[in-house]
This record gives structure tokens, sequence and C-alpha cells, in this order.
């Protein structure tokens, strides 16, 4: 039996490998096998990558604030107050944004635990 407990206080976030600096993440993956996570803070205006996965499905769990995604293509924009979870299947296109005026705070986790298989699209309005 294993297990990682990760509180609050003693998260560590530095920032992301490539796209906007000003955000970000504390990751998790380390303490999985079959899936992927990170924390991701974003200040207010700061907007993530648009992209498609095309092996992991995402779930975004809103820990603060009230974060968007841009789903699909042509996006529909999709509000997600604190407290709210978004799954979203591979091949769809999709962008967290943080559309609003403080920082918000989500926890994305994926699976399978499987990188680089993403296309990164240009961002929409």
């Amino acid at each position: 039996m294993g297990y990682t407990i990760f509180r609050p206080d003693e998260l560590e976030f530095r920032a992301p490998q490539r796209g906007d600096q000003s955000r970000s993440l504390a990751p998790l993956s380390e303490a999985m096998h079959n899936m992927r996570a990170n924390i991701w803070r974003l200040p207010a205006g700061v907007r993530g990558n648009r992209h498609v996965e095309h092996v992991q499905d995402e779930l975004f769990v809103v820990l603060e604030g009230t974060a968007t995604l841009m789903l699909g293509d042509p996006p529909e924009r999709v509000e997600l107050p604190r407290g709210s979870v978004a799954a979203v299947e591979c091949e769809t296109a999709l962008q967290l944004r943080n559309e609003s005026g403080e920082q918000i705070t989500v926890l994305i986790v994926g699976a399978p635990p499987i990188q680089g298989k993403a296309d990164y699209l240009p961002d929409v309005d």
C-alpha cells in the first residue's frame, strides 16, 4: 500500500516549462502511476495554452475563485465557480482561463499519464 498526502501549506509552486510564466504549478504526478496531476495558480487575466489532448482525458476541479474553460471548436465559454468539476474527454479542444479579477487555483488531473500527445492551438477570444 502506498499513498502521499499533499497539504495546502506544504505545496511548492514553480513556474511551468512553457507558456505564461506568471502561472505556477505544484506538481503531484510523481506520487502517481496511472494518472498525472498538478495544482495550478493563475493570476487575474491569465490564460493557459489552448490545446487538444489526443490520449488523456482531463479533470478540472476549481479550488479557489472562478475559472473559465473554453471548450470545443468553435469554443464554448463555460464558467466554473469554486467547487465545480469539469471532465473533458480527449480530442476536445480546451483552454483554461482566469477572466476574473482575482487569482484562481485549479487541480488538473489527466489520465492515462502520457505526455507529448497534444496539439497546441491558436488562442481565441
